[in-house]
């Protein structure tokens, strides 16, 4: 088993959990300049009491679960900074201890509360490109070089002391059957979320199905599903996962925004569920999502506290 099962364990008590939102977006509404390369992994150098800070502010809005801001934090990328890896590691584990005071802070003010978990996020190798390749999948790398270029954050966020990992945004199966083996490896307990070409394939073109068969047989794999996608693409995905797995689903999907790589800009993008009614936000879509399997929600870029209050409302009215 795991050296760590409180995600699995809390799905197997029969709750639904409620994920947290947008880290960049509050970072930047804190006054954060992100436009760099580091993205949100530039302010655990700068500004860290910054994370802790939204961290807080996500469980005050019912978050359960905080994924740490390693998402684009690895050697690779500090390195660029002139950062050396051994401390490019102690920046990484510095993120999930800041989820963690985030989470004592919040336990010590609210006696009583519910469990809480720390999501160590394992962010794809377009992350590190800085190019919205993780929307693409169109890098190629061989598996060896993948688990190379994953492996020392994964040992960082362990070691630190995450409850899981989040290994998220993910558009390549390759990449992914790399993180199944470093999963393994490591013996912690992880959700997979993907990026999606259509509402049946990823990024890269693999099936869904494919990629939700291949996790399923994977003991530590507590949640499968999409994340950083448009709100339309959500129910098509977790419907062909639902049918090919018997795993949790997990969903966090964009504002209700279609985000431009190459421009890197946000523009509306309307949605209707398959009922017709109008997707403005997550929180319009919880009721399907969960109908479909989906036992952890929240939202992804550009959502707010405020979105993910109405996520945490929409899940307790049904």
């Amino acid at each position: 088993m795991p050296r760590s099962t409180r995600l699995s364990r809390l799905l197997a008590a029969g709750e639904d959990l409620v994920v947290d939102g947008a880290l960049a977006t509050e970072l930047e509404r804190h006054g954060c300049d992100l436009a760099d390369p580091l993205w949100s992994a530039k302010v655990l150098l700068e500004q860290p009491h910054l994370i802790e800070r939204v961290h807080r502010e996500y469980f005050e809005a019912g978050a359960r679960i905080a994924i740490t801001a390693s998402y684009q934090a690895t050697p690779q990328g500090f390195a660029q900074r002139g950062i050396d890896q051994a401390t490019a590691l102690e920046l990484v584990a510095s993120s999930v201890h800041l989820a963690d005071a985030a989470r004592t802070a919040y336990a010590q003010a609210h006696a009583g509360s519910a469990e809480l978990v720390v999501a160590g996020s394992v962010g794809p190798y377009g992350a590190y490109l800085a190019d919205g390749s993780e929307y693409r999948g169109d890098y190629r790398l061989g598996r060896a070089a993948f688990e190379d270029f994953h492996r020392p954050r994964v040992e960082a966020l362990v070691a630190a002391g995450a409850d899981c990992l989040a290994c998220e945004t993910l558009p390549s199966a390759a990449e992914a059957e790399a993180l199944l083996e470093l999963v393994a490896e490591y013996d912690v307990e992880a959700w997979f979320s993907f990026t999606l070409r259509d509402g049946g394939h990823l990024s890269d073109g693999t099936s869904l199905d494919e990629v939700a068969a291949r996790c399923a047989v994977e003991p530590r794999v507590a949640a499968i599903g999409v994340n950083c996608v448009p709100l339309e693409l959500v129910t098509p995905a977790l419907t062909t996962l639902g049918a090919a797995s018997d795993l949790p689903l997990i969903a966090y999907p964009n504002s209700g925004e279609a985000y431009d790589p190459t421009t890197k800009t946000w523009s509306p993008a309307p949605a209707t569920t398959s009922a017709g009614a109008e997707l403005s936000g997550p929180a319009d879509g919880v009721a399907e999502w969960r109908a479909l399997g989906a036992r952890l929600i929240g939202g992804c870029c550009r959502t707010t506290p405020r979105d993910i209050a109405a996520v945490g409302t929409a899940i307790h009215a049904g």
